[in-house]
């Protein structure tokens, strides 16, 4: 059997579905909502002192998981990133703080043989060869002809700075 291509209808009617479910828990008892968790889960029982309140969300979020979806992978590295800190430190570890580029900072970068010197401009722009670039991202596409990370590939992510990367043309300051 073949399946129907979806409609544009089923998100609608996936949403109030979701709706009624999540308007239905508050009238569950506590029994009912247990045996909701582990269907839901597929475990044998929820959490012995988790209450009913933190039951009901859990359900709740798992529901609209379920039809709405879940996390993105950049936000499950980044919760695995900190459940390994916890672990590994007893507290989370800080995330690194971004990479600012103030204006007239000076990228230099070669590829190829070649070296490529980008200039930060002050509206968020780089130049490069007379041109300007809205992202390192974009640079860094024109200048291999391959889906780079812009910030990767001038060494801007910490411990991925390639050789030939330097910040400022390798004459120190701020980057």
């Amino acid at each position: 059997m073949d399946e129907a291509p979806p409609t544009a209808a089923e998100p609608a009617a996936n949403a109030l579905a979701l709706d009624e479910r999540l308007a239905a828990l508050g009238g569950l008892g506590l029994d009912q909502l247990r045996a909701e968790w582990r269907r839901l889960h597929r475990r044998a029982a929820p959490p012995a002192r988790l209450s009913r309140d933190l039951l009901l969300r859990s359900i709740a979020h798992r529901l609209q998981e379920d039809v709405l979806g879940g996390l993105g992978p950049a936000a499950r590295r980044r919760l695995a990133g900190l459940a390994r800190g916890v672990a590994a430190q007893g507290k989370p570890t800080p995330a690194p703080a971004p990479v600012r580029l103030k204006p007239g900072t000076t990228l230099v970068r070669e590829w190829h043989g070649r070296t490529h010197t980008v200039l930060v401009l002050a509206d968020g722009g780089f130049e490069c060869q007379g041109r300007r670039y809205s992202s390192l991202t974009e640079l860094a596409r024109a200048i291999t002809g391959a889906r780079w990370s812009g910030p990767r590939f001038f060494g801007l992510r910490r411990g991925t700075r390639p050789a030939g990367a330097y910040a400022n043309g390798g004459r120190g300051g701020d980057a």
